[in-house]
């Protein structure tokens, strides 16, 4: 009896010490899908409802693991690095007493770009709010593998930067597409 004891002890600390190895915390991308970024600035007009559509922008359709991210440029830091907001994203004009959205949206063929205005906001007469308006599409793997620690590294999709560094986007090659 003792023998057996000793064999299912030697076997639980067998079985334990080879399942607590650390060599599965990477996060590993399958083949088929790939992160990619590029620059749209969108002409925006009434008759569309400054909503802008655009179904060419990757030649090919997503895959169903594919996420769209859209960020809106708003400004530059003290040394002229691009500030970037996750959309949707809302300014409030006029200090606070109007808002303006920026809102998108996506399909396997089709990303989409709305911008909306309330308490009277007249988009006609302020074209500052939709013309010469730069976004960075940032297209990323929905599924990007398993990690031990998936629920402690997970990115933050409102950090451009986090996003950026986790899927090791080069921005020296990103380029303006409209």
């Amino acid at each position: 009896m003792k023998k057996i004891l000793l064999f299912l002890f030697f076997g639980a600390v067998g079985f334990t010490a080879y399942s607590c190895d650390n060599k599965d915390d990477v996060v590993v991308q399958s083949k088929d899908t790939y992160s990619t970024a590029y620059d749209i600035i969108p002409k925006f007009n009434k008759e569309d409802s400054f909503t802008y559509h655009f179904d060419d922008a990757f030649k090919s359709p997503l895959l169903e693991s594919d996420v769209v991210l859209i960020y809106l440029q708003t400004g530059l830091t003290t040394n002229g690095s691009p500030i970037w907001k996750l959309l949707t994203y809302t300014e409030y004009p006029n200090n606070g007493a109007d808002k303006v959205e920026y809102s998108y949206d996506f399909s396997k063929v089709d990303i989409g770009i709305d911008v909306r205005s309330t308490n009277g906001v007249n988009l006609d007469n302020n074209p500052g709010y939709y013309t010469n308006k730069k976004f960075r599409v940032v297209i990323v793997p929905a599924k990007t593998g398993t990690s031990k620690n998936a629920a402690f590294g997970e990115v933050d999709y409102s950090n451009y930067n986090s996003v950026i560094k986790y899927y090791n986007i080069n921005e020296s090659k990103i380029s303006t597409k409209y």
